[in-house]
């Protein structure tokens, strides 16, 4: 028997949250003996997708930095209709040739309008296949609120006319779809929630750092991280600190925070064992994004959560709260974020229960693959019928 083919279809824009936690998705769906094609639209990273996957990279595309709502290429220059044409040609060549039974688009229709230029059409063409792959909206738990009047119900007509099914990446005791996406009661016998896609619990090992500071991707994190290390002087001794930059920080800040480190703070743009550094951490620094907590929740890490709010961003403040809420991290807002304020939230955090059960799933990634062969099933039955 062969296995399914899944057409796994990532566009990244500012940071790497939304490659992070789909390359665990398409990680899992390979080991549940499913061949994933991941089709990515961001610069390039290297170790994303996870070795053993169909990767195939588009044209890259990122944010311009006037709220998301422009593009521009790995140049800097603005993406126009030429190149759009491009990457529209290209996606559409390689969804043809891999002939797919799975169409999964991240964040779309719930985000990505950006890229409405491809995905509109590809959409269009999965509509008039001979054999229609099984269509999935993948997104995270938490949306982004304050969306333009009109958008939610754009949503809505998309999900309906064109997917089978919306994976919420997130636990319903944690935070509810309607939570964020008002509008969720018209599409709820297309949800299914997957839980938190966590990697898997970090193997015990000897402490390397006592403190791990990080920034995602570090397009925006270089406040925070100098916060921190402004703050180290004036805390007692809490051991060794790693700071964790992240690809994206510009490299005049990186040199500048390079210069500004202690012996005893390690400065690096990125470890691919971020979550087995946490396992062996007293307290973890970072931003509240999607898979920064997924991996503290795993390492049952302390946490302060500095969540990222430029630009009227909600999802990281949302998601802060209410770990603060259920006593699993403590919350810094980042409009006050300074040296201060941290050595005043780290004695908090390093007070919080380190052995209070996570009361959430953090199996998303493996309960994905398993809801996309229950679907597979449900259409070979209604077939065979």
């Amino acid at each position: 028997m062969t296995s399914p083919k899944v057409f796994f279809y990532v566009q990244h824009l500012l940071g790497i949250g939304h490659l992070a936690r789909a390359s665990r998705i398409a990680a899992a769906l390979r080991e549940g003996d499913f061949s994933v094609t991941m089709v990515t639209g961001g610069l390039p990273l290297e170790g994303f997708p996870a070795a053993g996957i169909d990767h195939v990279q588009l044209e890259p595309a990122v944010t311009a930095g006037d709220g998301f709502s422009k593009l521009k290429d790995a140049a800097g220059n603005p993406i126009d209709e030429a190149a759009e044409t491009r990457r529209r040609e290209q996606l559409l060549a390689v969804f043809r040739a891999r002939q797919p039974d799975i169409v999964i688009i991240e964040a779309f229709p719930f985000g990505r309008r950006q890229v409405r230029f491809e995905l509109l059409p590809l959409l269009a063409e999965i509509e008039h296949c001979e054999t229609r792959p099984l269509v999935i909206s993948s997104i995270r738990d938490i949306l982004q609120e304050n969306r333009k009047p009109g958008r939610d119900e754009e949503t809505i007509a998309l999900v309906r006319d064109h997917f089978d099914r919306v994976l919420v990446h997130g636990d319903p005791n944690f935070v509810r779809l309607e939570e964020t996406f008002p509008l969720s009661a018209e599409i709820a016998d297309k949800v299914s929630y997957t839980g938190l896609v966590a990697p898997p619990a970090p193997e015990p090992r000897e402490a390397e750092f006592d403190v791990i500071v990080s920034a995602g991707g570090g397009a925006v994190g270089a406040k925070l991280i100098e916060a921190a290390m402004e703050a180290y002087p004036k805390l007692p001794s809490l051991g060794r600190w790693c700071v964790i930059a992240g690809p994206n920080l510009d490299q005049a800040e990186m040199d500048r925070l390079v210069a500004m480190a202690s012996p005893e703070i390690e400065i690096v743009r990125f470890r691919k064992d971020f979550p087995g550094l946490l396992g062996q951490a007293r307290l973890s620094i970072s931003q509240a994004g999607y898979n920064t907590v997924c991996d503290i929740l795993q390492a049952r890490c302390r946490a302060v959560l500095i969540p990222f709010a430029a630009g009227g961003e909600t999802e990281q403040t949302t998601r802060a709260e209410k770990l603060q809420e259920l006593g699993l991290a403590i919350s810094v807002d980042e409009a006050t974020l300074s040296a201060q304020a941290l050595v005043e939230a780290i004695p908090a955090a390093l007070a919080l229960d380190s052995a209070i059960e996570v009361p959430l799933r953090l199996d998303g990634a493996r309960q994905t693959a398993i809801i996309l062969r229950e679907l597979l099933a449900e259409r070979v039955g209604k077939i065979r019928r």
